[in-house]
């Protein structure tokens, strides 16, 4: 079997970020910071660790930060190098993506998560394509993605990245059936988004990766609109399901949803306990601020 290796990603952040206003009023929700660094660049940071050759960002409008951001900046390279401040310079040019390794299309108008998938589909081509939400910043030695894709090459197909939750949570989440193993992961026999109570076909939820292959777009080209009057990615999958593998890979780090404020301050707090230089500072502030 030729499994056909995935170099490219897509990640959607079009979205206005309204859980973190007045904040996201001028900066994008991708770019606030955990620590030092934007949510976003944990995310690419990830993508490229697995692979990744190319990155395609699917955004909206007052996103052109993020354009910037991934651009070199040479008033601020000279004038760090003038200063004589070569480790942050060095850092810059460590995080700088290579000529002709991004991309950016508009989602014009917020039709759903499958729409903005769809709106990479003349950049992607005829290719696998890993997706990632920026929202999920996935937190382990190893990044998730680049577990996907152990998965991936041994089975190919499409490959789903979930994760352990409370079964009398499991409604609350898109969770998948389970099927037989498979190295690195199982087969994955059904997809529910916020199944009833009762029903749940397990306790794994999708946690915002994805590997898919390219027929998922003629799927979203014509997808009706499902839940919240939406273009919903789980409908076209199910379609595809019927027609292609799909896989489950089973995350064992820690994931944060930096889309709420809750998993946006929790992520901060785990990154800098993994920081030397401040980790000892941020412990003690806490437990002054928890007596």
């Amino acid at each position: 079997m030729s499994i056909k290796p995935v170099k490219k990603a897509v990640l959607p952040v079009a979205g206005l970020g309204t859980r973190f206003l007045p904040g996201t009023k001028a900066v994008p929700k991708e770019m606030l910071n955990i620590v030092d660094k934007p949510v976003l660049q944990y995310i690419v940071d990830e993508a490229i660790s697995a692979g990744i050759e190319h990155i395609i960002f699917v955004t909206g409008r007052n996103k052109g930060v993020i354009e910037d951001y991934f651009d070199i900046q040479y008033e601020l390279n000279d004038t760090l190098r003038n200063r004589g401040k070569t480790a942050e310079l060095e850092m810059l040019n460590s995080i700088q993506p290579k000529a002709g390794s991004t991309s950016f299309t508009r989602q014009q108008e917020p039709l759903g998560l499958g729409h903005a998938v769809w709106c990479a589909r003349d950049i992607v081509g005829n290719d696998p394509f890993a997706l990632l939400l920026p929202d999920m910043v996935m937190q382990d030695e190893r990044g998730c993605l680049s577990g996907m894709m152990d998965v991936y090459n041994q089975s190919g197909g499409n490959i789903i990245s979930v994760e352990e939750v409370a079964m009398e949570d499991a409604h609350k989440y898109g969770v998948v059936g389970i099927g037989k193993d498979v190295e690195g992961g199982f087969e994955i026999t059904d997809m529910v988004e916020k199944p009833a109570r009762g029903s749940e076909p397990s306790n794994l939820f999708i946690n915002g990766r994805y590997i898919l292959q390219p027929e998922i777009f003629d799927i979203l080209a014509t997808q009706e609109r499902g839940a919240g009057n939406e273009i919903q990615l789980t409908d076209g999958m199910l379609k595809l399901a019927a027609k292609q593998d799909f896989f489950g890979y089973r995350f064992q780090g820690n994931t944060y949803d930096c889309g709420t404020k809750k998993g946006f301050i929790l992520a901060n707090i785990a990154y800098a306990m993994e920081r030397d230089d401040i980790r000892p500072d941020v412990i003690n502030e806490i437990r002054d601020l928890t007596k």
